[in-house]
């Protein structure tokens, strides 16, 4: 079997035509989820977009991986789903980018480049196709074809109105992909990492122009009171105003339908060569977007847009509850269990997630997890400013909150002591607070209880007798 794990950037989970958004066009993603499993209630762990691919390519949360901004280093020790796939005999491949910092211990010196970008890989992967912050060789690309391409990557990136979209970024790393899917003669493992819909809010060619700004929803109002800490958000509001905010979150839709329309190629190449049929494949998000809801922009904080993401699932061995809808809630830590399972490899005893198995098979376990989980830790707005003079200096461990968010309310708890309780059965748009103490210590011991159950656990679930007994890890060295 062929696995296929697609992340777009930046991806909310409510953006899905047939999923009942009202403005915005999914046709292949609406394909992929009608021939597979639609998780509705999907949520990446943590933002931005190095701290959310840690959670979802080690299967931990941030509590347990560390890896806390865009720049954290990820731990060697941690197994991840490129050294999964090798131990399942691929050669798992990688077409984009990771964002994963490689560990100062395994480096010769200071000297060592690796050590001024966090935009590394996860040990295990082949590279495909490097398109780093610098979109290097798509900005080739575009020269060799004669246009007059911009000196860095973030202003080619936002040119992209003013080329086809058969020529922007979503386009290149497709025919990429595609050139080397019909190169393949055996099982293989790739990693789709698509850049877009990441901001600079700039739709490639005609999807600049698909969505009338006239036409499209308002944003989710803030709340009573704003978080203590936004986060990495890039403004309240948009400059300019409403008009404004309505003209980015055009863009914003029309990068989603244009990297849509290049998954429809990949799954019509998947047809055309034979594969359809012997390919699992995985779509997901690293993080959402607030795109005006709660009046910010950008990823971060505590609200559900940033961390609400897509979620679809195609098993090609379980065709008899494709078209289904998981309500359940899951976690992007559940796909590194997930393809465990499907090449036949034990999930590491370090993995939070769980796997989708059982939905993926029409069923849903009574023993599901009733809340999705997140967190955000913005120390590296601290680190930079120095010093935090180690041990005695312990600032910098305050400055993160985690969010456990249940059917009917979301707690929020700050690394300072402070808290939020949001009502959801009242108030869905997270605007209404709880206030009643009782109900809120519900949900604060729910938070303590989800913490206390999911510590590191790569040793401590074995014993060194008898030759070694309990859950023995596997060696990621």
């Amino acid at each position: 079997m062929n696995v296929l794990l697609v992340t777009l950037d930046q991806f909310r989970g409510d953006c899905l035509g047939a999923a009942g958004h009202p403005v915005v066009r999914t046709p292949s993603l609406d394909r992929l989820a009608a021939s597979g499993t639609r998780l509705a209630r999907h949520y990446s762990q943590a933002a931005p977009c190095g701290p959310g691919r840690a959670c979802l390519y080690t299967g931990t949360y941030q509590m347990n991986n560390r890896v806390v901004g865009n720049g954290t280093p990820l731990d060697r020790r941690l197994d991840n789903v490129a050294r999964i796939a090798r131990r399942a005999g691929y050669a798992p491949t990688v077409f984009g980018y990771a964002d994963q910092g490689i560990d100062p211990r395994t480096v010769s010196g200071p000297d060592d480049d690796r050590l001024s970008t966090y935009q590394g890989y996860p040990p295990g992967f082949e590279i495909g196709l490097r398109l780093l912050d610098d979109q290097e060789a798509w900005r080739v690309w575009l020269a060799d074809l004669g246009y007059d391409v911009p000196p860095d990557g973030e202003a080619a990136l936002a040119t992209e109105p003013e080329r086809p979209a058969e020529h922007g970024v979503s386009a290149f790393l497709t025919d990429r992909l595609i050139a080397w899917l019909r190169a393949q003669d055996g099982p293989w493992f790739a990693h789709a990492s698509y850049w877009r819909p990441h901001p600079p809010y700039a739709a490639a060619g005609r999807w600049a122009r698909a969505y009338d700004p006239d036409d499209l929803p308002d944003p989710v109002p803030p709340p009573e009171r704003q978080a203590p800490f936004a986060g990495n958000l890039a403004s309240h509001g948009a400059p300019g105003g409403e008009q404004a905010l309505r003209a980015l979150r055009s863009q914003y839709f029309g990068m989603v339908s244009d990297v849509d329309e290049q998954l429809g190629r990949v799954w019509d190449e998947l047809v055309d060569l034979g594969m359809w049929d012997d390919t699992l494949v995985v779509v997901t998000s690293d993080h959402g977007e607030q795109l005006g809801d709660q009046g910010l922009l950008g990823k971060g904080g505590c609200f559900e847009p940033s961390y609400h993401v897509l979620g679809i699932v195609r098993d090609v061995r379980t065709p008899g509850a494709h078209g289904g809808v998981v309500e359940s809630f899951t976690e992007n830590v559940d796909v590194v269990p997930t393809i465990c399972e499907a090449v036949g490899v034990e999930t590491p005893a370090q993995c939070d997630g769980m796997p989708l198995t059982s939905f993926l098979e029409g069923e849903a376990p009574p023993w599901w997890r009733d809340a999705a989980h997140w967190e955000y830790d913005w120390r590296w707005e601290y680190i930079t400013r120095g010093p935090h003079p180690w041990p005695w200096d312990r600032r910098l461990e305050s400055k993160h909150l985690a969010v456990r968010r249940s059917d009917r309310a979301a707690y929020v708890q700050y690394g300072n002591g402070e808290w939020r309780c949001f009502d959801l059965a009242a108030d869905p748009t997270w605007g209404t607070e709880l206030r009643d103490s009782a109900a809120v210590l519900e949900y604060a011991q729910a938070m303590l209880t989800w913490r206390s159950c999911h510590a590191e656990r790569t040793l401590c679930d074995m014993l060194l007798i008898d030759g070694g007994v309990g859950r023995i890890p596997e060696d990621v060295s």
